[in-house]
């Protein structure tokens, strides 16, 4: 069996190429996978669809995140499929079908770094590459019990990556455990910029915790608790400066402005085919006016001061990675757009400021795990990543 027969239906079957690697380096011995967005010399970048894979061709250079991988000595393993242009949170490939969720077979990954999160749930490698606009990193990490993170904007170089949303894309990855993780932060993240400082306060969300099911929040709660009596003291705040709609409509708007603007003319020239989820948010996305983008901006701008001065330069903010479980495999369209609708209002926030953001795989139920989602200001990311883990640590002990 090869990784492109292999039941978790991760990886794409394309054509074995020789990538080579360095033979040392921080990252020896272990093996990733790259989303099919990213290009690696050898290999078509085929972005979720068949018409983008026909006018792909072979690459003959690698981007440069790849290779800052490679070159860390990392193995290469295989392409992982993608929602198609990465403009889908579900998992749900209309083309190719969907990744397995090696955490629960019977649930949805969650997109569009599915095949990512599918690889690495299912141990195919350590760990993986995903791209996340809208939450395409950190649902499926909290649906497949992973740790995932969307990076502070800009981060991490996305050259030679496929684009969705210029000033919402970022590249993010998966690991099955922290010690992982935290070797490939080293690598791809280097030294914070604005690193958190002192002892983090943690904050509680409780406007965005009250946006989960019910039967997550009776999961959640109790986590929270034993955060404030065992770890350090949680206090609960109120995120939002104006209703979560606001925000909401505001992301919709400035993704779809950039979407169309990335993905318009090619979908316009070649025709291309797009399952009928993800044609109809370019529809809307080739609908949103320059007035509807510059306001939606404007109220971006003015949120994220807003949480900017909440967080400081020491705020850690806890919330739902996700309102719930991964829904089941079988769920119809209509009940996943809404869930994908929710899940919006929870995920829109760190695309909005550019903030990091990680889920971590701490809580689930039915069987099935749901992430606790961490935040922290522009810049923190590998403190944030060091505050996660001394919070897993505790909580394991």
């Amino acid at each position: 069996m090869t990784l492109a027969t292999h039941p978790s239906r991760a990886f794409l079957p394309y054509p074995p190429a020789a990538v080579p690697h360095a033979s040392s380096g921080p990252l020896r011995g272990l093996r990733f996978a790259v989303k099919d967005l990213f290009d690696v010399a050898g290999f078509p970048t085929g972005g979720g669809n068949p018409h983008v894979l026909a006018l792909s061709g072979i690459k003959q250079a690698t981007a440069p995140t790849v290779q800052a991988l490679l070159d860390a000595g990392a193995a290469f393993v295989g392409k992982t499929h993608t929602d198609e242009l990465a403009f889908s949170m579900n998992g749900q490939n209309a083309h190719y079908g969907a990744p397995v969720n090696g955490a629960a077979p019977d649930r949805i990954t969650g997109g569009s770094s599915s095949g990512s999160a599918s690889a690495v749930s299912h141990g195919l490698c350590d760990f993986a590459l995903g791209t996340d606009t809208g939450g395409s990193v950190r649902a499926p990490a909290s649906h497949c019990g992973l740790l995932g993170i969307r990076p502070t904007h800009g981060r991490i170089s996305l050259a030679r990556c496929l684009p969705l949303s210029e000033s919402l894309d970022t590249c993010g990855f998966f690991a099955r455990d922290m010690a992982t993780f935290a070797r490939v932060a080293e690598v791809l993240l280097g030294d914070d910029t604005a690193p958190l400082a002192g002892a983090p306060r943690l904050l509680l969300a409780q406007d965005l915790l009250e946006l989960a099911e019910p039967a997550a929040q009776a999961v959640l709660r109790p986590l929270l608790a034993r955060l404030d009596s065992e770890v350090a003291p949680v206090t609960a705040v109120s995120v939002a400066d104006r209703p979560l709609s606001e925000l909401y409509w505001a992301f919709r708007y400035v993704q779809g402005w950039e979407a169309w603007q990335a993905d318009g003319a090619l979908i316009e020239q070649y025709g291309l085919k797009l399952g009928p989820d993800v044609a109809g948010r370019f529809r809307f996305s080739k609908a949103v006016t320059a007035a509807q983008f510059e306001a939606s901006s404007a109220a971006r701008r003015a949120f994220t001061t807003h949480l900017g001065r909440l967080l400081g330069n020491d705020g850690i903010l806890l919330m739902p990675a996700m309102p719930d479980i991964a829904p089941l495999a079988d769920t119809p369209i209509e009940a996943l757009e809404d869930y994908r609708t929710q899940a919006a209002h929870l995920l829109c926030l760190a695309p909005l400021t550019g903030f990091p953001q990680l889920s971590l795989p701490l809580s689930g139920r039915d069987g099935a795990p749901m992430g606790l989602s961490l935040m922290g200001p522009a810049g923190s990311d590998r403190s944030l990543i060091a505050a996660a883990a001394r919070l897993m640590t505790a909580l394991a002990g």
